[in-house]
């Protein structure tokens, strides 16, 4: 059946995944990514220190190539690695180290919030730490640490939200580490962008105020002339008032 064969397949990237996160944990395993194509099958590897994943003379990369090839069958393997750009803004690189350093002995605290300071140094828009297990005493307990602006759910979260998870064993028990991280390119669908007003150059101010004053001065002028051609018509009325009362007299 179709689904079996998805479920297959989905189980062997897994198995792929946990053996390279167990066998490169040294060189800050990042994730991997597997393409097939028709001369076989690519697996890419991104790490922190790409060097030690290709080992001395490539040592290292061709036992993990013949392991992948015999333990997991896959159809002519061929491992290329990648370097990871920011170490900081990998969820699972970064869930790692907090590992370390708590089976070195710091404080979960000090832990947590000096891993924070790092990542949204590194430009992430927020970034939320869980680390859950035996961190206070003998009971169990679950400490949450958050910073910036992250989504928690919807396909937002699904999609940008990128989730590392790594386990530190200690004497009193092991302890769970999740570091979700929301990256600085991520751009969710209810962003609103509100823009600067723009500013009119002066010169164009300058020559409206100009403009407005020309109308003006057309409007004052245009009214004068009209009061000195209503102050002509009322003299030539009274000329012609006096002329008609000159003739009547003159009649008389």
């Amino acid at each position: 059946m179709i689904e079996k064969d998805f479920v297959t397949e989905g189980l062997r990237r897994t198995k792929i995944d946990e053996y390279l996160e167990k066998e490169l944990e040294r060189a800050g395993y990042g994730g991997m990514e597997i393409q097939v194509t028709p001369l076989g099958t690519m697996v890419i590897v991104y790490a922190e220190r790409p060097g030690m994943v290709i080992g001395r003379g490539g040592k290292t990369v061709r036992a993990i190539t013949q392991s992948l090839k015999t333990k997991f069958d896959l159809d002519n393997p061929q491992v290329e690695v990648k370097e990871v750009d920011v170490p900081e803004l990998n969820a699972r690189i970064m869930a790692s180290k907090i590992a370390n350093m708590l089976q070195r002995g710091m404080h979960f605290r000090r832990v947590a919030y000096s891993t924070i300071r790092r990542i949204m140094g590194a430009g992430a828009q927020g970034v939320e730490v869980t680390i859950s297990g035996k961190i206070r005493g003998s009971r169990s307990a679950v400490a949450k640490f958050t910073e910036g602006y992250i989504k928690k759910c919807g396909e937002p979260a699904t999609k940008f939200v990128e989730e590392g998870f790594a386990t530190a064993p200690l004497k009193p028990g092991v302890l769970g580490i999740v570091v979700r991280i929301m990256p600085p390119e991520a751009v969710l669908p209810d962003k609103v962008d509100i823009l600067a007003p723009i500013a009119e150059p002066v010169e164009e101010i300058v020559e409206e105020e100009v403009a407005e004053e020309e109308e003006v001065e057309e409007v004052v002028e245009a009214e004068e002339d009209l009061e000195d051609l209503e102050e002509i018509e009322e003299v030539e009325e009274d000329l012609e008032e006096l002329e008609a009362a000159t003739k009547d007299s003159e009649e008389e």
